[in-house]
């Protein structure tokens, strides 16, 4: 396993301008998940998004909808999950954080899961459909195995909730650009800009400071910049996911390039600083996001 980078370290050692790649786990095949995710992350992903293979996925568009419901048809287990992790953090330093529903973690065991996670080399958990109010199990297992958890706040999300995800998380904020599911659109939602002021302005109040990472609906270069413009992050699924689909590993390795470019010029105009080693940051919506 290579030397361990928490998400936080990862997003700061960015300058507050990370791109953050998702990929399902076990798509196509093992194998080859674990090859993109390191391609994605040599071409310049600051962190990965690995996704757990779903029955019921709320808020995926139908890109992932169709990946992840291919690898269920030819038989994903959870054990081929913290597999992919350790093969991955065996190659790169990028932090993987593993996007899933909350009902295959309750059912494998929620400190197991955590202990399992931990053990290959995972970062932490970004949890669409678990709010901080309900996730004290998770929480508290999270703390025991140095893991991050991320929850997310959409447009609707009450100064509330977000002040208790800011709390509650570790990481980053998952801040979702729109209402509705996965999926690469013409234009990042409005939305998202005031929601990240707000995240901002609800973490200053409460004395501290907060990562903010942008989803759903990026999935080009100019995109990703101009999310940088206000947010330290722009986090791309289904655009990979559809070049993994297509093209392969060749073809990842090449879209993740290109979003990485989005990276490269120009800077917040007005960044929140990164979260204090000691903060926490985040928040959750209903069950409206990943990547």
């Amino acid at each position: 396993m290579t030397a361990r980078i928490t998400t936080e370290e990862a997003i700061r050692a960015s300058g507050g301008r990370a791109l953050i790649g998702y990929l399902p786990a076990g798509f196509p095949d093992l194998a080859t998940s674990i090859e993109a995710a390191v391609a994605i992350a040599e071409a310049g992903c600051t962190a990965i998004e690995l996704g757990v293979p779903y029955s019921d996925p709320g808020m995926d568009g139908p890109v992932i909808q169709a990946a992840t419901q291919s690898t269920l048809e030819r038989g994903f287990r959870l054990e081929e999950l913290f597999e992919a992790v350790a093969a991955i953090t065996a190659r790169t330093s990028a932090p993987v954080l593993v996007m899933t529903y909350w009902n295959p973690v309750l059912r494998y065991g929620v400190d197991r899961f955590a202990e399992q996670l931990a053990a290959a080399g995972g970062a932490g958990l970004i949890t669409p459909d678990l709010t901080p109010e309900n996730a004290a199990d998770w929480l508290a297992a999270a703390e025991r195995h140095d893991l991050d958890r991320v929850f997310l706040a959409a447009p609707s999300s009450s100064d509330a909730r977000i002040d208790r995800a800011v709390e509650a998380s570790r990481g980053f904020v998952y801040t979702v650009s729109t209402m509705g599911t996965t999926g690469a659109r013409t234009d990042v939602d409005d939305a998202a800009r005031a929601l990240a002021d707000r995240i901002a302005a609800r973490a200053a109040a409460a004395g501290t400071t907060a990562l903010r990472c942008v989803g759903l609906g990026i999935s080009t270069a100019d995109q990703v910049r101009d999310v940088l413009t206000y947010a330290d992050g722009a986090i791309v699924g289904s655009a990979l996911v559809r070049a993994l689909g297509a093209g392969g590993v060749p073809a990842v390795r090449e879209l993740a390039a290109s979003l990485a470019a989005g990276t490269l010029d120009g800077g917040p105009a007005d960044a929140a600083p990164a979260i204090a080693p000691s903060s926490t940051a985040s928040s959750s919506p209903q069950k409206d996001a990943s990547a």
